[in-house]
């Protein structure tokens, strides 16, 4: 399995990348392996601030539905259009392409508090 080191992780499976106040968040490699074929991603928290673990949206997968939860407190600002006519991309680039949101975080702080590559690797085994 992959956990890139520059990004920090939960151990509900999200990843988080942070640029000054914005961060990317998607699910890991190991959540979409989990999940199998991803058919649909839904956010309808779009401009709605959230606290930390607050679902975000769901990830529909060819057998099962999982809920997404956002890793710090903020406000989504961007769904990765591309999801919408290519679901697959959270399988097969998960930390690239198939990223799901874009949000203002409220401090940025917090996303230190997140799993490293290491901490995350011992979550999943």
């Amino acid at each position: 399995m992959n956990y890139p080191d520059n990004l920090r992780y939960t151990k509900d499976h999200e990843w988080v990348s942070l640029e000054g106040n914005v961060a990317t968040i998607g699910i890991t490699e190991f959540a979409q392996g989990e999940l199998g074929d991803i058919v649909y991603v839904e956010v309808e928290t779009i401009g709605k601030p959230l606290a930390a673990g607050e679902v975000f949206g769901t990830v529909e997968a060819v057998k099962t539905v999982s809920d997404l939860f956002l890793p710090v407190a903020g406000t989504i600002t961007e769904l990765n259009d591309a999801l919408g006519s290519s679901p697959e991309l959270v399988n097969s680039d998960p930390y690239g392409k198939g990223w799901m949101v874009k949000m203002t975080v409220d401090n940025p702080a917090e996303v230190e508090s997140l799993l490293d590559a290491s901490g995350y690797q011992s979550v999943v085994g």
